[in-house]
């Protein structure tokens, strides 16, 4: 048998100790050691280890087409590639109240009327508290099994006993095994469960479903490396309080992670939103001022999102520049652009920009749509209500291209839009000629504004 031995390792400098110390004896950085679990093996078994698996070229090796589980949750299948691979490991991360366990449960009730039981394991909530839950949602399956541990070793015993199609551990910061002394959430602990859970996982091709808390900044708590041993990362990501929820996958080791989820949150859980654009433009007021239309692109799909902007002047000697659901530093660049290649006066104004519905767009396709929404506001004039805006801003004001010009304008075109503008270039690399829609082509965002924004 392994003798199961823990060591403490600084994790900066690989230096180990018996016992735990609060500086490194060897790169003396402070709270670096880390307990971990060393198994050595008994000899009389090293002696009789099995060779190793001699190496094969990459062209005598037969191509497998993986067998994926199809997800009822159209969403998440889209997220996770198209299906749940056998034996991933996924980890799904959010702010706290954001819907994770809700989205976990509806998808085992969903997979588990299709592919056999489910095995939700709460580290958190009692049995009776997935249940109110359960009501809650509508949920009424059989083959939910639910179990209430914090002990890894007793969890995986279940799971084995049982061959779930499906295992979820809500959360992974909260079970623990006994071969580590440190607490329950410590970074040993964390990373030794998810080591165990992936073994087991991939030895019985069991996909498993751990959820992670994040921490102030957004991040998955705990080590980094947790995020490498996993399959997949998906970030559920909105405002609390707000409608929509847009799950998005960080990491995919069998799948694109451009694509993202959009849902709903309901009375009776997260509902899927089969057209994001429609619903994101839904309560959009037409002549408003500081208000565009973007059109970005999520993995396969165009989404149209409404961006609206705020100018005022600032009472203090340093004005504010915020954003929500857009990079804070390509705002500041955007302004600058506006201020020294339009002659806009937006050194004295406080400036907020805002993303609706909770998307975050991380594209500079959407520069032009922003632009647009602070010299509106600034202008004190609406942009043109049926037009949409595509284009990447340079530092010296002109409009760049970018990619999937014909699906971004037929997207809007689908949904009514019957303008757009768009950079010069663009239309001179390719036919952007869509049916309805008039397309406006400007070099600089001197000229866009100019054609974008009404007198009225």
């Amino acid at each position: 048998m392994a003798k199961v031995k823990t060591t403490f390792v600084c994790q900066q400098c690989g230096a180990s100790s018996p016992a735990f110390l609060g500086r490194c004896p060897s790169c003396e950085a402070w709270s670096t050691m880390i307990e971990t679990i060393d198994e050595r093996r008994n000899p009389a078994i090293a002696a009789v280890r099995p060779h190793a698996e001699r190496p094969q070229p990459l062209t005598v090796l037969g191509a497998s087409v993986l067998k994926r589980i199809p997800v009822p949750i159209v969403e998440l299948d889209r997220v996770l590639g198209g299906g749940l691979v056998p034996g991933t490991l996924v980890l799904i991360g959010g702010d706290p109240g954001i819907g994770k366990s809700t989205l976990v449960l509806q998808a085992a009730a969903a997979l588990a009327n299709d592919r056999g039981p489910v095995l939700y394991v709460s580290a958190e909530e009692s049995a009776q508290q997935i249940r109110l839950r359960a009501d809650r949602l509508g949920i009424i399956s059989d083959q939910v099994l639910v179990m209430s541990s914090t002990d890894l070793d007793a969890i995986v015993a279940t799971a084995s006993s049982l061959a779930p199609a499906l295992l979820i551990v809500d959360s992974i910061q909260t079970v623990s095994v006994d071969d580590i002394s440190s607490a329950a959430g410590s970074v040993s602990q964390v990373r030794e469960c998810t080591s165990r859970l992936m073994q087991w996982g991939k030895s019985r091709d069991i996909p498993v479903f751990i959820i992670g808390h994040v921490t102030k900044e957004g991040a998955i708590a705990g080590p980094r490396v947790l995020e490498h041993m996993v399959d997949a990362v998906l970030y559920l990501e909105g405002e609390r309080h707000g409608h929509f929820r847009v799950l998005r996958a960080v990491k995919n080791r069998f799948g694109s992670t451009d694509e993202v989820g959009v849902f709903e949150m309901a009375e009776s859980g997260l509902r899927e939103v089969r057209n994001p654009s429609e619903a994101f433009l839904a309560e959009r007021h037409g002549h408003a001022t500081g208000s565009s239309v973007a059109v970005t692109v999520e993995g396969t799909r165009p989404i149209l999102v409404e961006v609206q902007a705020l100018t005022s002047q600032s009472a203090f000697g340093l004005p504010r520049r915020s954003a929500n659901g857009f990079d804070a530093g390509r705002l500041q660049l955007l302004v600058a652009v506006l201020q020294k290649r339009v002659g806009l006066a937006l050194a004295g104004q406080d400036i907020y920009a805002n993303v609706v519905g909770g998307m975050r767009i991380g594209e500079p396709a959407a520069d032009l749509a922003v632009a647009l929404a602070i010299a509106s506001s600034f202008r004190d004039r609406p942009v043109d209500t049926d037009l949409v805006a595509v284009g990447e801003i340079g530092l010296s004001g002109e409009l760049r291209s970018v990619s999937q010009i014909d699906r971004r304008l037929g997207e809007a075109s689908r949904l009514g839009f019957s303008k757009a503008v768009i950079p010069a270039s663009a239309a001179r690399r390719g036919t952007v000629d869509i049916a309805g829609l008039s397309v406006q082509r400007a070099d600089t965002v001197g000229e866009a504004i100019e054609i974008s924004i009404t007198d009225s």
